[in-house]
């Protein structure tokens, strides 16, 4: 049984934006988000584009002047007509494909999942990736469920000091004005599931998300059966206190498996998204055992159907406890199972001698098909786990690569899909992974592309502008702040884009390095160049907010003349004008240490060339027409993460704005087209679209290991 919170009364012609608004379906559709947007434009952008917050607000007038406009609901007929066709049509792509599995359910974990900016349930990258592939999961047919966390306070809202420093705030969710819908018992009441938790039995409540055709269900403690400290352990993610962490990763592991059997859910296949999911393995060998196996036959069993990726090739990405908290959770585990002590740790030791326990390690014990994130990032698992399979050649390690692509709906700019429809085809969409249709690209008239990005990068000026008089007004920041912040951006001028996490090995100060030099190359009195900087530091990283520090300091000197802007906070929202709005995409991580990175896809599919370390997907991307490669590398860890590095890496960058970047984008006909920037523009989008998207991405995952690992446990039952 399910409770939303919708208490409006919606006259009955329109009454299915109702169950439009609780299925977030409408995030990844236009037509749909308009049809909210339309009914009352100010209140859809007051709310964040919240439909449930929407109806909850909006004015019985207004509902009910647009259940009699014939405008209106010929779109709302269209769209809902749309809507349910999608979510219950049996014509999709994995049930014509593999008929045979329609009955079956994937069951995918993540500790993070980006639906949309009215969930602030993300953090970055993983949670963004998770959403985009829920999204292109409902697109294909995928029977899939998700299991995540419900954060009431996310993961927080980032200010920026008038020092440059970064400050935490911490949100409260409003649930009963969520996408969201609360899992009621049969009696009902609220579900709730008990999870063991050391010595105590807790008690997780169940809040479900509807993503198209796919079902969300996110895991919360913050309920009365349980004490405070326990209600307190879904408040945020990614909290810094190691024991916290580690009761938050026995939850959604052990405890998503837990809900998903009260709800009935009896999955075939199960997908780890990274380390922090995988207890789920552990409970899944327990309840087997409760069967009568073995540990042996049923962690072969466990391995047999489930899959695990990995996405960081960086040590402190994967996650890892001390052997003391592990002691601690799981002491009654081991003999349980049937093992030593010594032979439960190893099940997290990457070598004989650890003292932690490995999250990373677990996940690639307990799996038979596992996966890195790109092709380079295959080769860096090779070598960074070769000591798990010490008599196997590095190049046969058993852990593949699904390079990972971006939702298309999700991330394309009206302005360019249009463009896409127009030329390419009016299907384009449920055509994007071929490449033949994307070679049309070339025909566009270089006027029209050029149009719509000078388009895209006036609402990025515009967004940026809004978001600096919003803090005035609330704050009464100092001018210098609001120069920091984007005020003197310039729509004409050649701008750089640069987002990302703030830590050591993105190196996100790097093109500081030789800052006069930098100054010059912003401030060409003829042809100048900007560059816009966005991204948060974990709350305990002060070395990542100390690199937040410089760049926005820099932006307040009157030195740089406005010509380097922090953009505080940002979220999917502001993500959707930046990634569209600037004309380079730039990524510039120490060599190797990038599993894959998305953000410069999603810049590529609306027509921005990326600037970029070869490194992750850019090293399988790029092609030498379709964009600029920063030192090639080639796979020799060595010496990487020197200062000289970083020194001939920023001259690089230097080198190619002045030679190559800057005298192409601005060299013009005597209409202002830069003809030359355009076939750059072209190359981009049709080398680099048709492969890198969520829907080859998942396809790849049925194909190589959902179909297998299905019929694997299909064999063993």
């Amino acid at each position: 049984m399910l409770k939303n919170h919708i208490l409006t009364e919606i006259p009955e012609r329109i009454n299915g934006l109702s169950e439009l608004a609780y299925n977030l379906w409408w995030s990844w559709h236009i037509e749909a988000r308009e049809l909210f947007n339309s009914l009352d434009r100010p209140l859809w952008k007051m709310t964040g584009h919240n439909p449930v917050q929407l109806l909850q607000h909006i004015a019985p007038a207004k509902l009910a002047a647009a259940s009699q406009n014939p405008i209106y609901l010929s779109k709302y007929d269209s769209v809902m007509n749309d809507f349910r066709k999608d979510i219950s049509s049996s014509e999709t792509w994995f049930a014509k494909k593999y008929p045979g599995l329609a009955n079956q359910t994937i069951a995918y974990f993540s500790l993070e999942f980006a639906i949309h900016n009215s969930l602030p349930l993300y953090a970055g990258g993983l949670g963004i990736l998770a959403g985009d592939y829920c999204k292109e999961a409902s697109d294909l047919g995928i029977p899939m469920v998700g299991i995540g966390f419900m954060y009431p306070q996310g993961y927080f809202r980032q200010r920026i000091s008038a020092e440059g420093w970064q400050e935490e705030l911490y949100d409260e969710l409003q649930f009963d004005e969520s996408p969201i819908i609360q899992v009621l018992n049969q009696q009902g009441d609220i579900l709730e599931v008990t999870v063991p938790l050391d010595n105590r039995a807790i008690q997780v409540a169940v809040w479900q998300v509807n993503v198209g055709r796919i079902r969300l269900y996110l895991l919360d403690t913050n309920i009365d059966s349980n004490p405070p400290d326990v209600r307190r352990l879904s408040d945020r993610l990614y909290v810094g206190e190691r024991e916290m962490r580690l009761e938050q990763e026995i939850i959604i592991g052990i405890g998503g498996v837990r809900v998903l059997r009260a709800l009935g859910i009896e999955p075939t296949v199960w997908h780890a998204n990274e380390g922090h999911t995988a207890f789920l393995m552990l409970e899944r060998i327990r309840e087997l055992e409760e069967k009568g196996m073995n540990f042996s036959e049923a962690a072969a069993q466990v391995r047999a159907t489930t899959i695990f990726t990995t996405h960081t090739p960086v040590p402190a990405g994967n996650e890892v406890f001390s052997l003391d908290l592990i002691e601690k959770y799981f002491h009654n585990y081991w003999a349980k199972a049937g093992l030593s002590q010594q032979d439960f740790l190893q099940l997290g030791a990457q070598d004989s001698n650890t003292a932690e326990f490995n999250m990373t390690v677990l996940g690639l014990k307990l799996t038979d098909y596992k996966n890195a994130v790109s092709k380079l990032h295959e080769k860096v698992c090779h070598r960074m786990w070769r000591g798990l399979w010490p008599d196997t050649p590095e190049k046969d390690i058993p852990i593949s690569s699904i390079t990972n692509g971006v939702h298309v709906p999700t991330w394309i700019t009206p302005q360019m899909s249009m463009l896409y429809q127009k030329h390419l085809s009016p299907d384009w969409l449920t055509r994007q992974d071929d490449p033949a249709i994307w070679e049309k690209i070339l025909d566009i008239p270089d006027g029209e592309i050029w149009s719509a990005r000078r388009w895209l990068k006036s609402k990025l000026v515009s967004a940026i502008d809004e978001a600096v008089r919003k803090r005035w007004s609330e704050d009464a920041i100092q001018p210098v702040q609001a120069i920091a912040m984007g005020v003197f951006l310039n729509g004409e001028t050649l701008t750089i884009g640069f987002s990302r996490r703030f830590t050591g090995y993105k190196r996100n100060c790097l093109v500081l390095q030789n800052i006069d030099r930098l100054r010059r190359i912003l401030r060409n009195p003829l042809n100048p160049v900007q560059i816009v900087f966005a991204g948060k530091s974990h709350p305990a990283d002060n070395s990542g907010k100390y690199f937040i520090q410089q760049i926005f300091n820099a932006a307040k000197e009157p030195e740089i003349g406005g010509g380097m802007a922090f953009i505080e906070n940002y979220d999917m929202h502001m993500a959707r004008y930046l990634i569209s709005g600037v004309d380079i995409w730039l990524n510039t991580p120490q060599p190797l240490k990038e599993a894959c990175g998305t953000s410069g896809m999603k810049a590529a599919l609306n027509g921005v060339p990326n600037l970029s370390v070869l490194d992750g997907w850019w090293d399988e991307g790029y092609n030498g027409a379709n964009g600029w490669a920063i030192n090639p590398v080639h796979f020799d860890p060595d010496g990487l993460d020197s200062p000289e590095q970083d020194i001939a890496n920023a001259n690089e960058f230097y080198d190619l704005l002045e030679e190559k970047i800057i005298p192409l984008y601005y060299e013009r006909d005597i209409y202002g087209i830069p003809h030359g920037w355009i076939k750059l523009i072209k190359e981009t989008i049709r080398s680099i679209v048709p492969v890198f998207n969520a829907r080859r991405m998942t396809k790849e995952y049925t194909e190589q290991m959902y179909v297998n690992a299905a019929r694997d446990g299909q064999s063993a039952a």
